[in-house]
C-alpha cells in the first residue's frame, strides 16, 4: 500500500468516525428535545386508548349534535382548528383530534390504509364516550377522511362542512393543465422520516410556517415534527389510494353539506412554490372552482361558498366563514330532529 492509498484511508476512516460522533451526538440531542417537549407542550384534551394505543383527542363545549374536526395533509393535528375550536364550542359540543402517529397520538401499526382512518376515529369518540349524531369537518386531505367516515357510519353522521377539500380527480386535472404531477411531493418527507432520528429535521425545519398562523400551534407541531413524519410520509404515499377510495364514497344524500372554497389569488410565492406561470395557476384555480361545485353535488341539501380573501387554510384566514358554517349545518341538523319529534 503506497503512502496516498494509506493516507486516503486514514482520513476515510477519520471522516467515518466523525460521522458516526456527530450523528450519536445529533441523536442524543434529538432524544432530549423529545422529552422536553412532553413537558413543554403536554397533551390538549386527553390520550384515549383505542386498543392498546392512543389518539389525541380535545373535545370542548356542550350540546347535539357534536362537530368533529378532521385535518388535512399537515403535522397541526387537532391544532389545525386552533382559530375556531373554542368558538364552535360556544355553539354545541365539538371534538378534534390528531390521526395516528401525528403530534401526540400513537403510531397505528402495519401499512397505511385509508379505510382505518375513521374506524380509529370512531374507536376515539366511543371510547371517550362522545356521543352522536355528528357533525364532520374536513380540511383539505380531510375531506376524503370525512366522507369516507360517512360511508362507514352512515347512520351517525347528520352534516358535513367541506374546507377547500381535496377531489378525487384534482391531480388528473391539474395535471391536463400544467403537463406534469402536482401531487404533494414524497421524496422529502421520506427523506426527512428516515433521519428524523439525528435531530436534523430540527435544525432544517424551523420558520418555514406562514406568518399569520397561530405561533402556540405552530410552536407545539414543530416540536412534534420529527415524529409525526412517519404517518405523514405514509399518508403523502397513499394519496391516490385515498382519492380513489373517496370517489367510491361520495354519496351523501340528503345530508346538510356546505363546501367552502378558498379563491384568492394565487400569490407569487405560491406560484414560485407550485412551478406554475400565472395563467397555469390562473387556470388551476378555476378548475378547482369546478371541482369544488361538483363536491357541492354529492348531498341534496348543499350549499358552495367561494371564499374570496382566504388561502387553502380557510380557518386561518377567515376563521368566522368557518364558524358561520359549522353553526348553519348545526342548526339545520337540530331543525331537521326538531320536525321530525313533531
Amino acid at each position: 500500500m503506497s503512502a496516498v492509498e494509506r493516507w486516503t484511508r486514514r482520513v476515510a476512516l477519520a471522516a467515518a468516525g466523525l460521522t458516526v460522533i456527530a450523528l450519536g451526538t445529533g441523536a442524543s440531542y434529538e432524544a432530549a428535545l423529545r422529552h422536553r417537549a412532553t413537558r413543554a407542550y403536554p397533551v390538549r384534551g386527553r390520550l384515549v386508548d383505542i386498543g392498546g394505543r392512543r389518539l389525541q383527542l380535545d373535545c370542548r363545549g356542550a350540546g347535539s349534535p357534536t362537530v368533529v374536526l378532521e385535518s388535512g395533509l399537515d403535522h397541526l393535528g387537532s391544532l389545525a382548528w386552533a382559530t375556531v375550536h373554542d368558538s364552535i364550542a360556544r355553539t354545541t359540543r365539538v371534538c378534534a383530534y390528531s390521526r395516528a402517529g401525528i403530534l401526540w397520538s400513537d403510531a397505528a401499526p402495519g401499512p397505511f390504509d385509508a379505510e382505518r382512518i375513521p374506524r380509529d376515529l370512531h374507536a376515539a369518540l366511543a371510547a371517550a364516550g362522545e356521543r352522536g349524531p355528528w357533525v364532520l369537518v374536513g380540511h383539505s386531505l380531510g375531506g376524503p377522511y370525512v366522507t369516507l367516515f360517512t360511508h362507514a357510519y352512515p347512520s351517525e353522521v347528520a352534516g358535513l362542512v367541506l374546507v377547500d377539500a381535496s377531489h378525487p380527480a384534482q391531480f388528473a386535472r391539474y395535471f391536463e393543465i400544467t403537463g406534469r404531477s402536482m401531487k404533494p411531493p414524497t421524496g422529502m418527507v421520506a427523506f426527512g422520516s428516515a433521519l428524523a432520528w439525528t435531530g436534523l429535521v430540527r435544525l432544517v425545519a424551523g420558520g418555514d410556517a406562514p406568518a399569520d398562523w397561530p405561533t402556540d400551534a405552530v410552536a407545539t407541531a414543530s416540536a412534534y415534527l420529527p415524529t409525526s413524519l412517519d404517518e405523514l410520509h405514509a399518508e403523502t404515499a397513499a394519496i391516490d389510494a385515498t382519492l380513489a377510495a373517496e370517489a367510491r364514497a361520495r354519496v351523501l344524500g340528503d345530508r346538510p353539506l356546505v363546501v367552502l372554497t378558498a379563491a384568492a389569488e394565487m400569490s407569487a410565492e405560491r406560484l414560485a412554490a407550485e412551478g406554475v406561470t400565472r395563467a397555469e395557476g390562473a387556470r388551476m384555480q378555476a378548475a378547482w372552482k369546478t371541482l369544488q361545485d361538483d363536491e357541492a353535488t354529492w348531498s341534496r341539501e348543499s350549499r358552495h361558498e367561494m371564499v374570496r380573501d382566504a388561502s387553502h387554510y380557510v380557518q386561518f384566514d377567515r376563521p368566522d366563514v368557518v364558524i358561520g358554517a359549522v353553526r348553519e349545518v348545526v342548526a339545520r341538523v337540530r331543525g331537521t330532529r326538531a320536525s321530525v319529534a313533531r
